[in-house]
């Protein structure tokens, strides 16, 4: 296992509809991270196809795994050294999922798809997979998941020392504040509370997004990297586009205190969780 391992998210900004446009922006943000010697970096929530906000829309611009599409985002990173993290609107079957598919030399590595998304045409994701690189374990999670501690610690208990977060932020101006507040406040508890990097990796929108037709907002964008102590050890410009990098620290003694007390806690303390929740609400 390395000392550091070299992550950026590429914070760029993408159009639904336009899948040659942005896999050429994909394309670019490879050749950067390449360039800087990451190893591991990531873009934006649904960043191949934009993120529409009604089912007829997204599914017009959805693809499969295993269409075309996928094929030339493999073709892609084939040529290219850094493992990837890239969003999309998948299509499988009859259902919608909102998935970040992780890629390395022209190989499907595996999929994510949100655990907890809240458009009503995205089913939910239930399968926490743990990638790795150079011997460091990761995770995914997509934007909602990490305002909930659950999926976090699901990875982190699987061996995740780092939690890559994409998002797909449009927000209506009188929000941004609190939602900027927020956010911030959830990725550095699931930092703190499993002694993990969590890199939140947004997109910026210039102007009106056109296939938002709900509602009108802004794409911030303030990407960052939070350690284990809560700090944040690198972020991005807001409101334009900007490359995210840092060295992250694979000697963590964090990660393992805080497993220990979340094992600890979960075996002492499971009875207690199901009685407050309801015997008939648990699983």
């Amino acid at each position: 296992m390395p000392e550091f391992l070299r992550i950026a998210h590429c914070q760029y900004e993408s159009h639904a509809g336009k899948f040659a446009e942005n896999l050429a922006k994909f394309e670019a943000g490879l050749e950067r991270a390449d360039r800087e010697r990451v190893q591991v970096v990531s873009f934006p929530e649904c960043f191949l196809n934009g993120y529409p906000d009604t089912g007829e829309r997204t599914r017009q611009v959805a693809f499969a795994v295993d269409s075309p599409e996928a094929m030339r985002v493999l073709d892609v990173s084939s040529r290219f050294e850094a493992t990837a993290i890239v969003g999309f609107n998948e299509v499988r079957g009859p259902d919608l999922f909102n998935t970040a598919m992780v890629v390395h030399r022209g190989h499907l590595l595996g999929t994510y798809s949100k655990c907890m998304a809240y458009q009503p045409f995205h089913r939910q994701g239930r399968v926490f997979p743990i990638f790795e690189r150079d011997g460091v374990k990761f995770g995914v999670v997509i934007c909602a998941d990490g305002g909930y501690y659950e999926p976090t610690r699901i990875l982190a208990l699987k061996g995740a020392r780092i939690i890559f977060a994409p998002h797909f932020n449009y927000i209506a101006g009188p929000g941004v504040i609190s939602h900027f507040m927020k956010v911030r406040a959830d990725h550095t508890a699931r930092a703190i509370e499993n002694g993990v990097y969590f890199v939140r990796g947004n997109n910026v929108v210039n102007g009106i997004d056109p296939a938002i037709t709900r509602t009108e907002g802004i794409g911030y964008g303030d990407s960052y990297v939070i350690d284990p102590g809560g700090e944040i050890l690198a972020r991005t410009r807001r409101h334009t586009e900007d490359f995210l990098m840092a060295d992250l620290d694979t000697k963590n003694p964090n990660y393992d205190f805080r497993m220990k007390q979340a094992r600890t806690c979960w075996h002492a303390l499971k009875s207690h969780f199901e009685e407050a929740m309801g015997a008939d609400r648990v699983s």
